[in-house]
């Protein structure tokens, strides 16, 4: 039976398994027996893991069920670990920030202006201040105060709400509380932060006072998945922008909020389209 384009969906398959030969054919014959073509195809062999990665965008008129019916065949043959999603669907987002609106604004600019493929449906804070911003771009607004007292509430209350609005991300556009260990490990692999980088590396509060009084060279940002570990989650992805004296402190904290935008709206727009595969404590990220 032919297939118009009309009747052919977008597919996004990304897997990972131990590398041994044969992968790339099994799987593109596994494609091609359900009139899959390849529109797009990444992999990478890691040789110190010994791991393999594959990411293969394919259009095909088959059935989801069909299709994951075959994957889970294939599955034990290679060990694969996989998943599949129709390419280009925008990822249920949950955004949580503080007081800082920059990112948030940039997430939600480009959601709209940008087709960056998520969904943002709701933006959770420990302040009002983000209230206005979220009514301006439509998205439901929700204060939930942390103190060391209603800290396990408030997660709890999080965690209500990713269950009850099918949330698949949260992004920590600049919120500034430290997520608990358990909240990490019942997310793990779907929350994105981003954080300020420098060399050498400044903790605590005012970090670009404390950048500008040392003379440094180099400001940047990190996005990265968050673990249990404090800002020392799989990295996504980094960016930098040089410096020099005659910036003052109002300067590096304006050029550190656009870095920072830039930074996290890759990672986020990377993890949405399935470009980014946990290997350890690294990441394979297919751009």
């Amino acid at each position: 039976m032919s297939h118009t384009s009309e009747d052919l969906t977008p597919w996004v398959l990304t897997l990972s398994c131990p590398d041994r030969p044969g992968i790339v054919h099994a799987v593109a014959g596994l494609l091609a027996e359900h009139g899959g073509n390849i529109t797009e195809s990444q992999q990478f062999g890691d040789p110190l893991s010994g791991l393999f990665f594959m990411r293969v965008q394919v259009t095909s008129g088959a059935g989801r069920a069909d299709l994951e019916a075959a994957l889970a065949g294939l599955a034990p043959r290679f060990d694969l670990t996989w998943s599949l999603d129709v390419a280009g669907r925008p990822v249920r987002t949950l955004v949580m920030g503080s007081t800082a609106a920059h990112c948030l604004n940039d997430l939600a600019f480009r959601q709209r202006s940008e087709n960056l493929p998520i969904d943002i449906v709701a933006v959770v804070s420990n302040h009002t201040a983000l209230a206005p911003l979220a009514e301006f771009y439509g998205i439901d607004f929700h204060h939930v105060p942390v103190t060391s007292a209603t800290k396990a509430a408030a997660e709890a209350r999080l965690l209500e709400l990713v269950e009850e609005l099918d949330v698949e991300l949260v992004v920590l556009a600049r919120y500034m509380q430290i997520l608990s260990d358990d909240l990490c490990r019942a997310l793990a692999g779907r929350v994105i932060n981003i954080h300020h980088s420098f060399l050498p590396s400044f903790k605590g509060a005012r970090p670009y006072a404390q950048a500008h009084d040392r003379g440094v060279k180099l400001i940047g940002a990190t996005a990265h998945y968050v673990t249990g570990d404090l800002d020392e989650g799989p990295i996504i992805e980094q960016d930098v922008e040089r410096v020099d004296h005659t910036r003052h402190v109002d300067d590096l904290v304006a050029l550190g909020q656009d870095v920072e935008r830039r930074a996290l709206a890759r990672a986020v727009r990377w993890h949405a389209e399935h470009r980014v595969l946990l290997d350890g404590h690294r990441t394979i990220v297919f751009r």
